[in-house]
């Protein structure tokens, strides 16, 4: 049995097509949900990733008979109090939306996709808060396509299935596709992610996939190569600035006609001071706001904020490092480099980054290990037991107390002298035993080999070895590598480079 489009009744499959001729002859019933509408209905608005709109420009004076009634806006600002601030501020159209100018702004190419309504199947990959979730959501505002908002949080495999073979039954009736939208889509393990792959490649669905994760590592390659790639960047000052003024506007608007409070005033420091703690996040500066009109809720004269009065209410308020996203692997990176540099100070800032948000200082203990070895390397033997001591140090006394042995390591690490001669000496071994067949093959000198047994002391193994112990200063004329890799160097004396930094 299938749901008809047009009146809703449940008929056979082999019936389908003389039942829609008929419905099509005789007066449409009252629209009925089609059959995706309970999923589309289930569909629950989240936190992830608000914008939002730039405050619009004012519009003419209306006329009296045309501004709206007092109560009326009373009623539907109260109304709104139970949702999230950045919710209640989330644009609903492309003009409304701030920032991604690159892609939504005028000859944005995703602003052509929306308006023509010719979404392809797409990955939206950025940080928090930079406006993926609402793009989907005003997709879902614009398109003639059904539209379905999962979750990979929520939503499993058994979900999935239920979803999909709906979509490919809704666009086998009514030629019409299904864009499904889902959020933190890196969630969902590779076997989940493949479950995608029939129904984007026979088109009965568009798919709309919500990132925080690089895609070349977090989504099947399969599905990637499906999907157009756009990548959101963090907002400019400027923009949320737009997002700081909307909201405040909005507060206001409460304070005045519902809690019969007096305005927040802010001045321009205390504005720019919020938008430096944002980051570009537009999800952290709409909710500090909300933290900041909760802390003078009961306040009724005429407040000022200043930069002073914010420190406290917003000290350690949110966390710029995720632990597990890009900013975990760019600031692992940016301290190997710094210690690779030679600048204590800025592994010191780096280190002090990942600990204060809560990063493993195993992972950072390990980082060090590594660094002793690959960029420290001969000229200072001390700094590998020194990195491995610091790992000891975290796994018996733990932080916070082992802080400070990391710190040690660090600093030392970076004033060490710094040689890469054995870690590029390793990395020309690996190229050539998995580049060069014939060579990682060649049979092992006769004179290194073990003999143990008679029969291999009589197939010459061991024989003619010269023992360097017996010979003065241990010197002796004898081959160690095979025939095929005479002379070859691996190890070219050279700690560093000869190359001159022009800005020196």
């Amino acid at each position: 049995m299938v749901s008809c489009p047009i009146c809703g009744k449940n008929v056979h499959l082999d019936k389908i097509n003389a039942h829609l001729d008929q419905c099509e002859h005789s007066k449409p019933a009252p629209k009925q949900a089609s059959i995706l509408s309970s999923f589309s209905q289930k569909r629950k608005l989240s936190n992830e990733d608000p914008i939002v709109p730039e405050v619009p420009t004012p519009l003419p004076k209306p006329t009296p008979s045309s501004t709206p009634d007092k109560d009326t806006e009373i009623k539907q600002l109260r109304s709104q109090l139970s949702t999230p601030l950045s919710e209640r501020l989330r644009p609903k159209t492309l003009d409304e939306y701030v920032g991604q100018q690159h892609l939504i702004g005028p000859g944005g190419i995703l602003r052509g996709f929306i308006e023509n309504d010719t979404i392809p199947s797409l990955i939206l990959w950025g940080p928090p808060g930079v406006g993926k979730t609402t793009i989907a959501r005003i997709i879902s505002q614009r398109t003639r396509q059904k539209f379905i908002e999962i979750n990979a949080t929520n939503s499993g495999l058994q979900d999935l299935r239920k979803i999909f073979e709906n979509c490919s039954k809704e666009f086998f009736l009514t030629k019409r596709k299904t864009i499904v939208f889902c959020d933190e889509i890196h969630r969902y393990n590779k076997n989940q992610q493949d479950f995608f792959l029939p129904f984007v490649e026979k088109g009965d669905v568009i798919l709309i996939g919500a990132t925080t994760e690089n895609p070349s590592f977090q989504l099947n390659n399969a599905l990637l190569s499906r999907c157009k790639v756009f990548k959101l960047s963090k907002l400019e000052i400027q923009e949320i600035h737009r997002v700081l003024n909307k909201g405040i506007l909005h507060l206001n608007k409460i304070r005045k006609l519902i809690c019969n409070k007096s305005l927040l005033t802010f001045t321009k420091k205390s504005i720019d001071y919020i938008a430096d703690l944002s980051n570009g996040d537009s999800r952290i500066s709409i909710n500090l706001l909300e933290l900041i009109d909760s802390h003078y809720h009961h306040k009724d004269s005429g407040t000022t904020i200043e930069v002073e009065d914010l420190k406290p209410i917003l000290q350690k308020t949110h966390l710029l490092y995720d632990r597990v996203g890009d900013s975990h692997y760019d600031t692992i990176s940016a301290f190997h480099k710094s210690i690779r540099g030679s600048d204590p100070d800025a592994a010191l800032w780096y280190l002090g980054l990942m600990l204060q948000g809560g990063e493993n200082p195993l992972y950072i203990a390990r980082r060090m290990i590594r660094i002793a070895s690959e960029d420290v390397g001969v000229l200072d033997d001390s700094c590998l037991p020194f990195a491995i001591a610091a790992y000891q140090a975290v796994t018996m006394v733990g932080l916070p107390e082992a802080d400070l042995a990391l710190v040690q390591c660090a600093v030392k690490l970076a004033k060490a002298p710094k040689s890469v001669e054995i870690y590029r000496a390793w990395k020309k071994i690996k190229n050539v035993l998995n580049n060069e067949p014939t060579l990682s093959g060649a049979p092992i000198p006769l004179h290194l080999r073990n003999a143990p047994t008679k029969l291999m002391k009589e197939m010459d193994y061991g024989k003619d070895y010269k023992y360097n112990p017996d010979f003065k200063d241990g010197k002796v004329s004898q081959e160690y590598l095979p025939k095929q890799l005479k002379g070859l160097k691996f190890l070219d004396g050279k700690h560093l480079g000869d190359i001159v930094d022009p800005d020196l």
